[in-house]
């Protein structure tokens, strides 16, 4: 819901409303998930595909946080490593800041139900290592005056 609207955002809808009020029912569904009532069945949820792939991508996080924290050897970032291989193209420091960063944007994830959080880091730091691996670190930074104006393109 946003922060000017007042009308509650509606997150149930009949079956029935698929065919009357379509819009309606795909406009909340592509907000939020919503429920799909059936008298001749179990509720459904419908959501977003970009959703439901964040679900799925922090489950899969998830499943490899545990793996690695379950293991005995070496470090957590060298655990880390093991189940995220792309780790390997970070230095030992960097590693080490990944690994807190994911662990606490994973709990951030599944306390609030906000897949992103956990999502968004673990995309930006194997981007980072996909750059660092692609030789992209030694590039010179080119730092613009803070007071220089930037014309738009």
């Amino acid at each position: 819901m946003s922060m000017s609207s007042t009308v509650p955002e509606r997150s149930e809808f009949r079956s029935s409303d698929l065919s009357r009020s379509s819009p309606a029912v795909f406009a909340a569904a592509s907000d939020h998930p919503i429920r799909v009532t059936r008298r001749d069945g179990e509720p459904l949820v419908l959501m977003s595909e970009s959703r439901d792939r964040a679900r799925r991508r922090l489950l899969e996080l998830a499943a490899q946080l545990i793996a690695a924290a379950t293991d005995s050897e070496g470090t957590l970032s060298d655990r880390l490593v093991k189940v995220l291989p792309w780790m390997e193209a970070l230095s030992d420091g960097d590693r080490a800041d990944c690994a807190e960063e994911l662990l606490s944007a994973a709990r951030a994830s599944f306390s609030t139900n906000q897949p992103h959080l956990a999502v968004a880091t673990l995309t930006s730091w194997e981007e980072t290592a996909a750059a660092i691996a692609a030789g992209l670190h030694t590039e010179p930074v080119e730092w613009l005056e803070e007071d220089e104006p930037v014309e738009r393109p």
